[in-house]
């Protein structure tokens, strides 16, 4: 009979134990390494998804996910009238926080082009696109929304058309998709009293000017929204998203735009890699940093129980010496139950983090490739763990057995 699989039997209770505790610590680690794989999905996911080749933002920021950025809505046509360029789009992106059955709502509000983007690219798991430039909204689940329900934002109402999955934002925050004009309408939203003063100081303003004392009914304005207003422009947008009609395109026309004095210009991976280097870039570092410190502090684990197992079993490896076992004989005892224990604990930790990490608040992914290093980060582990044994089983005298 094996010598390793007769020990773990006659300790089964211990060592059920043990690899229960290696497993969790394994699990840990693994779910470090979705947590960091889900933060960088996340950050990068619009950037990713959304299909624009250039974004273009206020001259001098870094776009609309790393800080604010405000553009003229009639940069969508300077962009069309650029040689190469397919399609341009309005792109407004903020984050609104309310109250729900007594618990926050965070929603990161994207703006979608009506009647240019409807929302065909979102990946829905019910219900549809937006049909219609106003009152509609698309909802990702972690938002808690259902299929049909009524949402107050601002000074209107929005039904849920449709529901869609892993849509989140860089800050973890769900992601509620409406038409731009939507968008800008929560954004700027403010209070009635406050649309009443505005207009009183306009009022007050207007009685100081000479122009108001030629032209009276000049002041009749004061009162009329600030949209109809034509020395008012219309709300700024977070970014313009330009798709070009080829590949080949891509460079001229961004030089073109890059030549434009008011704004600046990056390609989707230039996007991609400023919100790396960004507004994530302090999270993935400590997340990495953790996931190494976690698989050190698991492998001195491994190796401080195969040692104590050595322990227990001083007196029987002395007497294996004792009858004439060669070493390779203990040897194999100590690293075949080190195997077991790294890979019924990588099994143990694969299986729970299947039924834990779904219930995270953030995203755990876990990719085929991280699953395979961990694999063979353990096999390692589990080898230099045994080391620590096998030294201390060497080392005993066959006299032992007869102390």
């Amino acid at each position: 009979m094996n010598l390793a699989t007769r020990d773990i039997r006659h300790n089964l209770g211990r060592f059920t134990l043990t690899t229960l505790g290696v497993g969790m610590l394994l699990m840990i680690v693994m779910g470090m390494g979705g947590i960091y794989r889900g933060i960088i999905e996340d950050a990068t996911l619009l950037a990713d998804r959304i299909g624009a080749d250039l974004w273009i933002v206020q001259r001098k920021t870094r776009g609309p996910f790393a800080e604010i950025s405000r553009v003229p809505p009639n940069l969508v046509h300077r962009a069309l009238a650029v040689p190469g360029v397919q399609r341009a789009r309005e792109f407004a992106y903020h984050t609104v926080q309310r109250e729900r059955r007594g618990k926050p709502l965070r929603i990161a509000v994207l703006g979608l082009s009506w009647p240019t983007d409807k929302g065909h690219w979102i990946p829905l798991t019910a219900g549809r696109p937006l049909a219609q430039a106003h009152f509609e909204m698309i909802a990702d689940k972690s938002l808690g929304l259902s299929l049909g329900e009524k949402v107050n934002l601002g000074k209107e109402t929005y039904t849920v058309v449709g529901i869609t999955s892993s849509m989140i934002s860089s800050s973890g925050d769900g992601i509620g998709f409406f038409t731009v004009a939507d968008a800008q309408a929560i954004q700027f939203d403010i209070p009635g009293e406050a649309v009443r003063l505005e207009r009183a100081s306009r009022e007050a303003r207007g009685l100081r000017t000479e122009l108001t004392a030629k032209q009276p009914a000049l002041l009749e304005n004061v009162y009329r929204p600030a949209a109809e207003l034509p020395q008012i422009a219309r709300p700024q947008v977070s970014a313009v998203m330009v798709s070009v009609a080829s590949p080949a395109d891509l460079e001229r026309v961004a030089n073109v735009i890059s030549g434009w004095g008011d704004v600046s210009v990056f390609t989707q991976e230039q996007q991609r890699q400023l919100l790396l280097r960004g507004t994530v870039e302090k999270v993935r570092r400590q997340i990495g940093l953790f996931r190494v410190l976690l698989t050190i502090i698991a492998a001195v684990i491994m190796a401080l129980i195969l040692y104590t197992l050595t322990l227990d079993k001083i007196h029987s490896i002395a007497l294996l010496k004792l009858i004439g076992a060669p070493n390779s004989t203990i040897l194999g005892l100590i690293l075949q139950q080190a195997l077991v224990l790294g890979a019924m604990g990588y099994g143990i930790a694969y299986l729970l983090g299947q039924r834990v990490f779904p219930n995270f608040p953030r995203r755990v992914i876990l990719t085929d490739a991280d699953l395979l290093q961990l694999a063979a980060i353990v096999l390692a582990i589990s080898f230099i763990s045994s080391l620590l044994g096998i030294w201390k089983a060497l080392k005993v005298s066959p006299n032992e057995a007869l102390s």
